[in-house]
């Protein structure tokens, strides 16, 4: 660059600095590059366009602008005074038409490639191709960084003024336009400081960004689907001239309506209310004298925020939005990156995915002043850092125009997203004193505009083409009994040292069953069981179901409240127990059998198979799920459904059962696919001893010893159990079933690396559907992509529906329904629930089918797998355990100290979910941790305990006087408020523990007699700090942890292994392990 050919240097406006920064972030994106394309008929004068061309650039130093940043503190723009401005020409008068048009998309394609060098003006080009005797391709190329769509029609209507007076040899005298530097020193000396209160209050509580619909672009097709690309529609000249008038009659903008249709459709295809978009203004303030004629980057993104009411007039609708569209006017000239730093969206994530640009001083090129030459077949081409542009120009038919990018978005998507469109402007048109739902109805209810009758024909059938033969006249003790007849001398359970055949589990249940009979046990007749994990456990459950009762699993750790209710709702008559629970049983006037002093008389009892009535619609067994009313809710679970539910498993994996460790709590319903796909298959169920399903070295011991080949669980517990083990210690594992939580792609690659040997498939399912409804393999998963849940499983029907019951799109978010032979009975003495629940299914012509409405969220990918997009109430899931929030914000309001209190489920500094509990409490009784816990303790299970406490003065409330949950803080890192006072660690166990504790539990400060529980721990943490103590050198067990969660109880037991002085292991190799297994098993064996 030489010096005397500089005119001018300035700094760059934040829109250009945001656009260098996008493009020198990603150098081959072509990202702020836009190519024009239009054809040329008539005489052309080529000298006189050249000249032409550059008299426009001398005229213009925006056109002559170099951008420079290397060695600089911030970027500069530099004025030429000369940038020279050749036109490239090309000569195809030779070729076929159908050669120029292969040839031209190739060009196109190429020039698209070809990158501007910022230091070198002029930064655009210009191709002129020769085509026929009088015909031309003209392709105008040109950077972002230095005009926007405004420029391009000034700079168009000079050029072909000048061109034309060219062509007549006339010298033609335009009025000088201001200088772009102007406006940049404008901009500098503008006060932010009112802009900011501004733009606070309409972001506030806004914190994720509406999300597109996106397609899953496979990533063996990556190399295919780069850049963007366009589409177009055109409404007929009927409707455009009936939507302007339409406008001109309520005094609205034609703007206005687009916005409106615009952000009604995000919030269609979102499932949200409250939406954000970013909208393009001119930028061009008024108060700046001779800005119109000026030539630079004036254009602002900005944020449009509109809430979708579906009751609200769509007329009065629009006109709020034009007013807040006048309101931002004021503050269209503040920074995006500014405005980004005061929203509460988090650093990193943009504001929106989505910008709408209406260019109200868009000219059609075609319709210019071109003397004898006429312009035809104008097309363009713009790449933005945003995944999806709507461009809409307000020609004599309304020109709608998306570019997208092509990673996200597929042909068909965004030519469905510009008929959905067109359908509501011309529904407006239609109908214009509508309400926003009846105007979204419109378009769902003509399938023609929504969805195609191909697409139709997907969602509906072939997407749910899952009829298989299945087994419908038996219960499933039945097949159980069957297994045991072919395989009498295999091994049915393993627990501890103890082992028991098929014939065993069989005999014994016979007769446990003998005698519940004798006490009034049948069909549809409820027993419960309440046990500690143990191979009782398993005979109790088998017994129940040969008597022709139903199961009822009562985890005995649940407090005397939840137990009390859970027995006196399902008016059970018989309990089954161990001497050691019985205490713990509230007294229902149920007839109480300890399983483990009972098996003398037991013993007398017959040993045949029992003779029920039961048949398949019976209930199997009934579980309790939480509940938003405060308390749980039973689910009724038939023979027929389990029955469903076990030989869809058999009918899809490959691999037989022959050792399945059961990890999850007996009162979960994932250890019904455990337990009965098992004992049906002929392998062994291996029960874990209490608290040590929780030790992952415990478990990798039991995957290794006993030759596990399948194992289901959470894939948070899954995450640890491979970064735990060797791959040697689960190389016995053939299938691995990861469910009850958002399966990470992490941690496919994580299970790839350490055991590529071995399927890992990803379940969905609630336990109204029975334990599963969908299945995905991970094997062949691209890990670019989410894990999704899969397709549905055999003789199961899965629907995303809308609000209407109407089937959604490919790529549009709508609820789960689930049909099929899976789905329960509905909920014990919960008739009105049931019903609001369980729905006639409208797509099926079998009588008194049904529907489950799970209250999730999901997203139809192209290729029929469904993506999980979380829920629209307020359960959530933790550490697989389905919790109604709502039900423990009941429990909490009732606290006398508390007058008002929220609970959310927030992510940790891990990324770990868990609950956080917002209190506003009674003036002058601010409870403290230790006593809120307490209170909850006794009325909820453990795993519906709030980790973290926070104390409010007043809950953040939206607009409209809801509670923001968005608004609520985020916990800080310090310790708690809890009734033991605070001692610092001293000793090197104590400050090595303190300092494991703070990590997991992302506390700064921990006291050597803070309860673990009571700062925030669970289950899942205390493996954590298990694993990280025992690579420190300490050394403790789970159990000991639960029983002293302190770190001053802890440091008291803990020795280290130099202490002890214990000897090294010495390794076994399988064949003695084998060896000494089966000696073990003549002495200890039951």
């Amino acid at each position: 660059m030489e010096a005397k050919n500089i005119e001018d240097i300035y700094t760059l406006s934040p829109t250009q600095q945001g656009m260098l920064f996008h493009i020198l972030s990603a150098p081959d994106s072509r990202m702020y590059f836009e190519q024009t394309l239009c054809t040329l008929h008539g005489t052309l004068n080529i000298a006189a366009f050249e000249q032409a061309w550059q008299q426009i650039v001398d005229r213009h130093p925006s056109l002559r602008t170099a951008f420079v940043w290397q060695g600089l503190n911030q970027p500069v723009q530099i004025v030429h005074q000369q940038a020279k401005l050749s036109i490239q020409q090309y000569d195809w008068l030779k070729l076929s038409t159908a050669e120029q048009e292969a040839q031209l998309q190739i060009y196109l394609e190429a020039d698209r490639k070809h990158s501007f060098e910022l230091a070198k003006p002029p930064l655009m080009r210009l191709i002129l191709i020769q085509t026929n005797v009088d015909t031309y391709q003209f392709i105008w190329s040109i950077c972002h960084l230095v005009l926007d769509a405004w420029c391009v029609n000034t700079i168009l209507k000079e050029f072909f003024c000048v061109y034309e007076a060219l062509c007549q040899n006339q010298i033609l005298q335009l009025q000088p336009s201001r200088l772009y530097r102007d406006y940049i020193a404008w901009l500098k000396q503008q006060d932010l400081s009112e802009a900011e209160v501004f733009w606070r209050k309409v972001l506030q509580g806004f914190t994720t960004p509406t999300p597109l619909v996106g397609d899953w672009i496979a990533n063996d097709s990556l190399d295919q689907h780069q850049g963007f690309s366009q589409q177009q529609v055109q409404l007929s000249l009927a409707t455009t001239e009936a939507l302007k008038s339409l406008a001109q009659q309520h005094h609205l903008t034609l703007n206005t309506f687009i916005q409106g249709v615009w952000a009604l459709l995000l919030s269609y295809y979102s499932g949200e209310a409250d939406v954000v978009y970013g909208t393009v203004v001119s930028g061009r303030p008024p108060t700046l004298p001779g800005v119109s004629s000026m030539v630079g980057v004036f254009i602002n993104t900005l944020p449009t925020r509109l809430l979708v009411s579906g009751e609200a007039s769509l007329l009065s609708w629009l006109k709020e939005l034009q007013f807040q569209q006048l309101n931002i006017r004021k503050y269209e000239c503040t920074p995006l990156v500014q405005i980004q730093n005061w929203s509460e969206v988090p650093p990193g994530m943009p504001l929106f995915e989505s910008i709408l640009v209406f260019e109200n001083s868009s000219v059609n090129i075609s319709s210019l002043p071109t003397g004898n030459l006429r312009i035809d077949n104008v097309r363009s081409v713009i790449n933005s850092n945003y995944p999806l542009v709507f461009l809409v120009k307000p020609w004599s038919q309304l020109s709608l125009n998306i570019f997208y990018d092509l990673r996200y978005f597929s042909t068909v998507t965004v030519a469905r997203m510009l008929s959905h469109v067109a359908a509501l402007l011309n529904n407006i048109v239609a109908d214009p004193n509508t309400t926003l739902a009846a105007l979204t109805q419109s378009i769902v209810n003509n399938p023609e505009q929504l969805i195609s009758d191909v697409e139709r024909q997907q969602l509906l059938v072939e997407f749910n083409n899952t009829r298989r033969d299945y087994i419908n006249d038996k219960c499933i003790h039945q097949l159980i009994e069957e297994q045991a007849e072919r395989t009498p001398e295999n091994v049915a359970v393993v627990f501890k040292k103890q082992q028991i055949t098929y014939q065993e589990l069989n005999t014994r249940a016979n007769q446990l069953a003998h005698h519940l009979q004798a006490l009034g046990v049948g069909s549809d007749v409820l027993v419960a069981i309440c046990v500690e994990r143990s191979w009782e456990m398993l005979v109790g459950i088998l017994a129940i179901l040969k008597a022709g009762g139903a199961y009822v699993p009562i985890d005995p750790t649940y407090p005397n409240q939840r137990l009390a209710y859970m027995l006196e709702d399902s008016q059970v008559s018989v309990v089954l127990t161990q001497e050691q629970l019985v205490k713990k049983l509230p007294d229902i006037g149920a007839q109480v059998l300890c399983l483990d002093t009972l098996w003398d008389a037991i013993t007398q009892e017959s040993d045949e198979n029992p003779k029920t009535e039961v048949i398949p619609d019976n209930l199997v067994y009934l579980i309790y799920t939480s509940g938003s009313t405060g308390q749980p809710k039973g689910v009724q679970v038939t023979h027929q459904n389990l029955v469903h539910s076990t030989t869809a498993r058999i009918c899809y994996y490959d691999q037989p059962v022959t050792g399945f460790l059961l990890t999850s709590p007996f009162a979960f319903d994932s250890s019904v696919a455990c337990i009965f796909w098992t004992l049906c298959q002929g392998g062994f169920v291996s029960v874990l001893p209490e608290n040590w399903q929780l030790d992952i070295k415990q478990i990798i011991e039991a995957i290794a010893q006993q030759q596990i080949s399948h194992l289901l669980c959470l894939p948070s517990l899954y995450k640890l159990i491979l970064e735990q083990a060797q791959p040697q210690q689960l190389i016995s594992l053939q299938t691995v079933i990861v469910a009850g939580e958002s399966c990470p792609k992490e941690l496919v690659k994580q299970h790839r690396e350490l055991l590529p040997q071995t399927s890992l498939f990803n379940e969905y399912g609630p336990t109204e559907a029975t334990v599963w409804s969908s299945v995905y393999n991970c094997q062949n998963h691209d890990l670019k992509n989410p894990v999704p849940i899969g397709r549905p499983i055999a003789n199961t029907q899965i629907y995303l529906l809308d609000s209407h019951l109407q089937p959604v799109p490919i790529g549009v978010s709508g609820e789960v329904h689930i049909g099929g032979f899976g789905l329960a009975k509905g909920y014990l003495n919960r008739p009105e629930l049931t019903a609001q629940k369980f729905i006639p299914n409208p797509f099926s012509d079998e009588p008194n089918a049904r529907l489950y409405k799970t209250g999730d969220l999901g997203r139809y990918l192209p290729d029929g797998n469904i993506k999980f997009l979380g829920r629209l109430d307020q359960q959530v899931k933790i550490r697989g355990y389905r919790i109604e929030i709502t039900e423990i914000e009941a429990v909490l309001n009732q606290h006398s100290a508390v007058q008002e209190a929220i609970v959310v489920a927030q992510e940790d500094i891990h990324t770990h979910r868990r609950l956080v509990a917002y209190i506003v409490p009674e003036k002058e009784q601010i409870p403290t941790v230790d006593d809120l816990r307490s209170f909850l303790k006794n009325r909820l299970p453990e795993y519906m305990l709030p980790s973290v406490f926070v104390m409010l003065k007043a809950l953040p409330l939206t607009p409209n006087g809801k509670v923001d949950r968005q608004a609520l803080p985020i916990p800080d890192q310090e310790r708690p408020n809890l009734e033991a006072a605070f001692v610092p660690p001293s000793t090197p166990i104590e400050v090595a523990l303190a300092e494991i504790w703070s990590e997991v539990l992302g506390v700064e400060q921990v006291g050597i007699h803070d309860n673990f529980l009571k700062l925030g721990g669970d289950s899942l943490r205390s493996i954590q700090v298990l694993s990280r103590a025992n690579d420190r050198g300490l050394s403790f067990s789970l159990q000991e942890f639960t029983q002293n969660p302190t770190i001053y109880e802890l440091s008291q037991l803990i020795k280290t292994a130099e202490e002890l002085r214990i000897p090294a292991i010495r390794p076994v190799s399988r064949e003695q392990y084998r060896m000494q297994a089966s000696m073990d098993s003549t002495t200890d064996g039951v």
